[in-house]
């Protein structure tokens, strides 16, 4: 449990950067949009911070222990970097966009944004329950196996699939279109984070190879 309640206590401080970056641009409390985002992205994140503290305390400790520092790999400490600023500079952008009022998004496509940010998150946790070795970080432990069952059958980056749900969701939640552009630039990152991590995973893990002749999708179904 003790990794569980690392995880909460950090949750404040999330709580409040989140806040920063979504009231600030806005320039208003007046931004229910926000207000309920922060709450689904903190429901959808701590409860199965919960139950993965109860069930499985080392893969939680693999998803904890991430960003640029975390990183062995130099490439993937500037594509981490990249990653976090995009996720910013989208919040921020879809926060001013309610600021000036550019375009209107109706209610329900709101809503629609807060579906997609479960589901985007809700698939994260489906791949840690999937693959426990799911790290924030690139590396192979030592005792490390393929994971190949579930989600793994789809597309050989399901985490990050997920995540792409979530990109598409944040900016529909805050009830902006025009956070929807920097979807571009971070998907790229996205691609640039996978393809270095293929070349790590065909080199260390046992029977990577031969997997990804099986599963020819890394990110979206019959895309790419």
């Amino acid at each position: 449990m003790k990794n569980g309640l690392k995880a909460l206590a950090m949750s404040p401080i999330g709580i409040v950067l989140l806040g920063v970056l979504l009231f600030v641009p806005a320039g208003t409390f007046n931004y229910w949009q926000a207000w309920v985002f922060i709450a689904v992205f903190t429901l959808a994140t701590v409860l199965p911070t919960l139950y993965f503290a109860r069930t499985n305390p080392a893969a939680l400790q693999r998803r904890m222990h991430g960003g640029p520092i975390a990183e062995a790999r130099t490439v993937q400490k500037f594509i981490i970097i990249g990653a976090f600023l995009g996720l910013f500079a989208m919040m921020a952008l879809s926060a001013y966009d309610h600021r000036v009022g550019w375009l209107k998004v109706p209610t329900a496509v709101c809503l629609i944004g807060d579906v997609l940010v479960v589901a985007g998150l809700s698939i994260g946790m489906l791949v840690i329950r999937q693959n426990s070795y799911a790290a924030a970080t690139v590396r192979v432990e030592a005792d490390q196996k393929l994971a190949s069952r579930g989600l793994y059958k789809l597309v050989r980056h399901p985490m990050y699939a997920g995540n792409l749900i979530l990109m598409l969701g944040i900016p529909l939640a805050l009830g902006s279109y025009w956070g929807l552009l920097l979807i571009i630039p971070s998907l790229l990152v996205l691609v640039f984070r996978i393809l270095d991590e293929e070349k790590l995973l065909s080199q260390e893990l046992a029977g990577y190879r031969e997997y990804k002749q099986r599963v020819h999708y890394r990110l979206v179904p019959y895309v790419w």
